[in-house]
Formats: C-alpha cells, sequence, structure tokens
C-alpha cells in the first residue's frame, strides 16, 4: 500500500514537474518568439550616443505597436544591455519576436539609411542637410568643410571641395563619423570619375575639378536637361576664345544673394575672383554642388558657334541663344520688357 502511495506521489510530482515545465516553455515561446511587434508598417529605431537601455525600450515600445514586452525587459537585464548598447538604426517588421528584435540591437546589426546628398549652393547647407539626415552633428560636418589643413590633407582647398561631392542617394549606417561620411563621398566620386570621364575631360582640356566648375555655372543657368549642352558649349567656346565667360550666376554666388532675378550693372563692378564679368576664365571652384548629369553635359557639351545666352520672355526657364551680339541684344531687350511688365526689378 506505501509503495502504491509512494508511486503515485511520484507521478504526480512527475506531471507537475512535466507541466510546469510546459507552462513555462509556453511562456518563454511566447515572450520571445511570438509576434509581438504590429506597426502598420515597417518601422526604424534610432539609437543615439545618449540612449540607455530604458530609454531603448521606450523607443521599442512606442514604434513597433508591442502587445508585451517582458520578454525584452527579461533579456536586456539578463544580457546587460545597458553595457552593450549599440548605436544605429534598427528595423522592426509587423510580425516581428522579441527575440530577432533584441539581436539586432544587441549585437549592432543596423539597416542602412538611405542618405541624400543635395544639388546645394552652399556648403553651410550641405552641412545641415547631412547632419538632419544622420547622427552626426551638422557642426562636425562644417567644421571640417571649414579646416584648410583637413582640406588640404584630402586634396582640395576651400574652392575645390565643392568638387567632392556629388548628389545622389546612398546607402550608409545612420550613425557613421564625419570623417567616415567624408571618405564615403570621395570613394563615390572616385568611382565616378572613371576612365571614360577622365579621358573626356582631357580631350577638351579639363580636369575633373574645372569640368564640374563649368558644370556648376550651367546648372545654375538652366534646370532643362537638353539646354544643359548648349549651355556648356557655349561657355566652351567662350573659353577657348578668352572672351569673359559673363555669367549672372557667378556674380550672384560673388554676392552671396541667391534671390535676385535681375543682376544690375552695378553688381558687375564687385570685385571678386568669381565675378566672370571682369574675369576671363573659370572661377576658382564651383558654384553650387553640380549633378552628375551636369558635369556629363559639359563632358559632351554640344558643338555649335553660340556665344550669347538670354532667358526667354515668356519665362519658360528655356534661353534664347545667339551668334552675335545684335542678336542677342534683340533677345535681351525683349526678355526685360516682360521683366518690366511684371515690375521684377530685383
Amino acid at each position: 500500500m506505501m509503495k502504491k502511495r509512494i508511486k503515485n506521489t511520484l507521478l504526480i510530482v512527475s506531471l507537475a514537474i512535466v507541466l510546469f515545465g510546459l507552462v513555462a516553455g509556453g511562456t518563454l515561446y511566447y515572450l520571445l518568439f511570438a509576434p509581438q511587434f504590429h506597426p502598420e508598417r515597417t518601422v526604424y529605431i534610432y539609437i543615439d550616443r545618449d540612449d540607455t537601455a530604458d530609454s531603448i525600450y521606450n523607443k521599442v515600445y512606442r514604434e513597433g505597436r508591442a502587445n508585451r514586452l517582458a520578454g525584452f525587459r527579461w533579456m536586456a537585464k539578463y544580457k546587460r544591455l545597458d553595457r552593450n548598447v549599440h548605436t544605429g538604426r534598427y528595423v522592426i517588421h509587423p510580425g516581428d519576436d522579441v527575440y530577432h528584435v533584441y539581436s539586432r540591437l544587441s549585437r549592432g546589426y543596423q539597416e542602412p539609411y538611405p542618405l541624400v546628398v543635395g544639388s546645394v549652393r552652399t556648403l553651410g547647407v550641405l552641412a545641415r542637410n547631412v547632419g538632419r539626415q544622420l547622427m552626426v552633428d551638422s557642426a562636425e560636418i562644417a567644421a571640417r568643410l571649414t579646416d584648410t589643413l583637413y582640406l588640404r590633407r584630402m586634396g582640395y582647398d576651400s574652392a575645390s571641395i565643392y568638387t567632392l561631392f556629388l548628389p545622389d542617394t546612398y546607402e550608409v549606417y545612420w550613425d557613421m563619423s564625419a570623417d567616415d561620411f567624408f571618405l564615403r563621398m570621395q570613394k563615390e566620386r572616385e568611382r565616378f570619375w572613371n576612365s571614360d570621364r577622365l579621358e573626356k575631360a582631357a580631350s577638351i582640356g579639363m580636369t575633373p575639378e574645372e569640368v564640374c566648375t563649368l558644370a556648376s555655372i550651367v546648372e545654375e543657368e538652366t534646370n532643362n536637361e537638353e539646354e544643359k549642352p548648349i549651355v556648356a558649349g557655349l561657355y566652351m567656346n567662350r573659353l577657348m576664345a578668352n572672351i569673359p565667360l559673363q555669367a549672372d550666376p557667378t556674380v550672384r554666388f560673388a554676392m552671396r544673394n541667391f534671390g535676385i532675378r535681375r543682376v544690375m550693372s552695378s553688381d558687375l563692378k564687385i570685385d571678386s575672383p568669381y565675378n566672370t564679368y571682369l574675369r576671363t576664365g573659370l572661377p576658382p571652384g564651383p558654384i553650387r554642388i553640380p549633378t552628375k548629369k551636369g558635369i556629363d553635359s559639359v563632358l559632351n557639351y554640344a558643338r555649335h558657334n553660340y556665344l550669347y545666352m538670354c532667358a526667354k520672355e515668356d519665362f519658360s526657364g528655356t534661353h534664347n541663344f545667339a551668334s552675335n551680339y545684335a542678336d542677342h541684344m534683340a533677345n535681351a531687350r525683349r526678355y526685360w520688357k516682360a521683366l518690366n511688365e511684371r515690375k521684377i526689378f530685383r
């Protein structure tokens, strides 16, 4: 009788242990491997230098629309997330579980960020745009852009640094450093300036920096892609004839006033190496960051005999071209008349 009781007791204890194990295992599985995140679409969380285990938990919970994150809390405590914080951009998919989300964060498995480098007019705007997109502070970017020793080590100066950047969207890590940003831009520039483009630049008697400078002027003159090779050809004609470029955008750049629509005769007297009315040849560097299409429009410029251009009086953004001064002045008078009728005096 006693043996039977012992046997039954052992059986009950064994069943209880098995049941407890099943419940514990099921709970653990639910907390770690069952879908816990239910955002409407894929979302990203950004871990900064000042984030802690608690702030990361709050970001994960809020952005991931989580059911319960007891499993995340347990893993963060057990695996010491507070000592293993990795900055970066991390993805949470609808239906993700705690284990995989935590693993990405704790191991630093970042999701690339689409960094947009735009065709901007000033380096200050470039620094702000990059700083808005990445973890790096815009002041760190700006400091390097104005550090002559840093630029010299990279092979640039304050004028030619514009040629380092190529407007495009690049996949980068959100927490990349300022130095890594510049190195990446250097690699992209070297990739763009392949042997074919270098040969084309040499064939027209220009360095890549000079091509970028002319491309920046072309792109300030027109947004029309079909016109860009024509405008580039016009300025090439002037350069080869040693005629001043007389490009209004270079005067606006010298004045640092990009909003004026009408350049006055007094503006043309400004003493600046960028004033192409007073100086022949190209200015010291680009007046904006030129696009890849703009650069290619110079490398493949249209051959013609145009020396003059004037915006069309219909304000279409395109131009009337002329090969002699008389025709140019006729075009200019029509445009001035249209400006006056619209009361555009500056």
